[in-house]
């Protein structure tokens, strides 16, 4: 298997066998529509092996299974995504190529395989996923590469973790507490037991309600103050209480000739790409529906006048088949106008059922040139979508001419 591609599986019980030339932790997580494990017993690892419906052992020639009966998968659950961390402190992927096989878990048949490639500074990765689609189950490909750990996975995908308690003084670790508490607290896990042994969070019961939210990523916002205004590069996640914003999106995009300017014909479109970049399908003037109607256009503006957007694209993001990721909106002009001539040109992300603003970029300067990247939407493997405003300028007067430098961009 490449990167992003699927397959159908034949079998009920499946194995995913992760093995490796140096020594790895594997696990599994049980995630809901949200892309959320349900609680902490949808994390399964060696120390924790069993599951709803997935269990966790050592594979016989070497390495960690997960053992996936889809017959035994709670209905809630969307996907099992099986993770793989280093068990060497400081150690990458770097030269090293771990491989997933899937496997009939009863006759030991294989039914496919994959090694994620061109690995680097990553310490764990996501590696396969076994996911439900339509009422059957499929596997895909995955190999998302994390820079610090398990725990980045475990984190992003909902799991509760802590910090490793700082080690007491010499003087006091002898001392034994002047009062016993009233229900011994469960001991800690020892270091090493789902990511690197030394350093690494542990999994624990859920946080009690003043246990403070894992820190959000530097610089990322979401949705939850409100419409977002976005500068060139800036990125939102389109979450909103917590929760990511799975519902239909519209983008409208809009321009106005420039003064003492013709009317301007742009066309808006918008390019599908698989995890690989590689191209899936782009919605544009010509084709107004792609995805089994996952996105839809408005069709063709031909002078930018009027107010309101020129040309809005729906996505029904909870529509977007899997292999889709990510989402690049373009705007080209057809008959060779340069953005010179072109004022006040933005995209803006609305709600699609209620028409509330959600995010909005305005072009603050324009170039002599046929097209224009606008915005992209990037699918994240805990399955929440951000958008990042581009503002990139090339040359091309078609969506076609959009595909190669779209593609370089996400």
């Amino acid at each position: 298997m490449t990167p992003g591609s699927n397959l159908p599986l034949s079998a009920v019980r499946v194995a995913v066998d992760v093995t490796a030339p140096v020594r790895l932790d594997v696990s599994g997580l049980l995630l809901a529509a949200d892309g959320k494990v349900r609680s902490d017993d949808d994390f399964v690892f060696y120390n924790q092996p069993a599951g709803p419906g997935v269990t966790h052992s050592a594979a016989a020639g070497g390495g960690d299974t997960i053992t996936v009966d889809t017959a035994a998968v709670p209905d809630g659950i969307e996907k099992i995504v099986v993770t793989a961390s280093l068990d060497t402190p400081g150690a990458t992927f770097a030269g090293t190529e771990p491989t997933g096989t899937v496997r009939n878990a009863d006759d030991g048949s294989v039914l496919a395989s994959f090694t994620p490639p061109q690995l680097g500074t990553e310490t764990a990765l996501v590696v396969v996923e076994i996911y439900r689609r339509a009422g059957a189950w499929k596997v895909r490909a995955v190999g998302q590469g994390y820079a610090n750990g398990l725990a980045g996975i475990a984190t992003d995908f909902g799991v509760s973790v802590e910090e490793p308690a700082a080690p007491a003084t010499p003087a006091a670790a002898p001392q034994a507490p002047p009062t016993p508490p009233a229900a011994a607290p469960a001991p800690a896990a020892p270091a090493g037991q789902w990511g690197p042994p030394t350093g690494a969070p542990a999994p624990v019961a859920p946080p009690a309600p003043a246990a403070a939210a894992p820190a959000a990523a530097p610089g990322k916002i979401n949705l939850d103050k409100g419409r977002v205004s976005l500068q060139k590069n800036q990125t939102v996640s389109l979450v909103k209480g917590g929760r990511p914003l799975l519902s239909s999106v519209r983008m409208g995009l809009g321009w106005e000739p420039a003064f003492r300017s013709k009317s301007i014909d742009l066309d808006a479109s918008v390019i599908a790409y698989g995890p690989d970049r590689k191209k899936v399908d782009n919605c544009f003037f010509g084709k107004l529906m792609i995805l089994g109607g996952a996105i839809q256009h408005s069709g063709d503006n031909l002078t930018g006048e009027g107010a309101g957007d020129d040309e809005a694209i729906t996505v029904h993001l909870g529509g977007l088949p899997p292999e889709v990721t990510g989402l690049v909106f373009v705007v080209n002009s057809f008959s060779g106008q340069k953005f010179s001539d072109v004022a006040k040109a933005y995209c803006r992300l609305l709600d699609a059922q209620s028409g509330e603003e959600l995010v909005r970029f305005d072009l603050t300067h324009s170039e002599p040139r046929t097209g224009v990247l606008m915005a992209k939407l990037i699918r994240q493997f805990s399955g929440e979508w951000e958008m990042t405003a581009m503002g990139e300028y090339v040359d091309a007067r078609t969506v076609r001419g959009m595909i190669k430098p779209a593609a370089q961009a996400l």
